[in-house]
């Protein structure tokens, strides 16, 4: 199994899904208790969208940051 697999599900489609969710909200058709389910899972699919775009920043400094020759490690994509 890989570990983007294991992970959970892709960026992509962890905002999709949060897209739709925001939709879904924006409308006002849900009832008090769907709203406040709806905002639960809407915080953790941010959250879940923030770390893979730390990751990522994280990624991008240490592949860009040819400044401080003795900070650098090597690219391991699974870290």
């Amino acid at each position: 199994m890989s570990k983007k697999t294991e992970a959970g599900p892709d960026f992509e489609k962890t905002l999709a899904e949060l897209e739709k969710l925001v939709s879904n909200l924006e409308e006002g058709d849900l009832s008090l208790d769907e709203s406040l389910s709806g905002f639960k899972r809407g915080i953790e699919l941010t959250q879940q969208c923030q770390a893979v775009l730390d990751n990522a920043q994280q990624t991008v400094e240490q592949l860009t940051d040819n400044d401080d020759e003795e900070s650098l490690k090597p690219f391991d994509p699974d870290a």
